[in-house]
């Protein structure tokens, strides 16, 4: 058996700053729009897509938890995203020049990763690796 990654979710609750993000400042295409969420893929359609959808539209989830949600978002910790790029530093440049929230500028991890990271409007980890 054969398995890939296809669409992970991430919370966005507020569906156009998320979308700006993602397609203005980090050059995703839309695919697909509706009431429940908009799906983004890196140009070039690579297979790999993500749903940014608000956690109201899950019907699944009381009132509670929904505020759960909420207030990890509000603190930035609730969901993270590993992107790659080849340059690391003109990705850090562009995105770091549209205001972005930066959370780490590029750094050679003890590990050998180099990366860096910023968070998208809702709070999401952002984080981008250079391969």
């Amino acid at each position: 058996m054969t398995l890939s990654i296809h669409a992970p979710f991430l919370p966005a609750d507020d569906l156009e700053a998320s979308l700006s993000f993602y397609r203005d400042i980090l050059g995703f295409e839309v695919r697909e729009e509706g009431p429940n969420g908009i799906t983004v893929e890196p140009p070039g359609g690579q297979g790999t897509t993500i749903v940014l959808r608000p956690p109201a539209a899950d019907p699944r989830l009381t009132g509670e938890e929904r505020a759960t949600i909420a207030e990890l978002m509000a603190k930035g910790c609730y969901a993270t995203i590993l992107l790659a790029t080849r340059d690391l530093i003109a990705t850090f440049d562009r995105i770091q020049a549209t205001g972005a929230d930066v959370v780490q500028e590029p750094l050679t991890h003890p590990h050998g990763v180099r990366d860096c990271a910023f968070r998208d409007p809702a709070g999401n980890l952002v984080r981008i690796e250079q391969r």
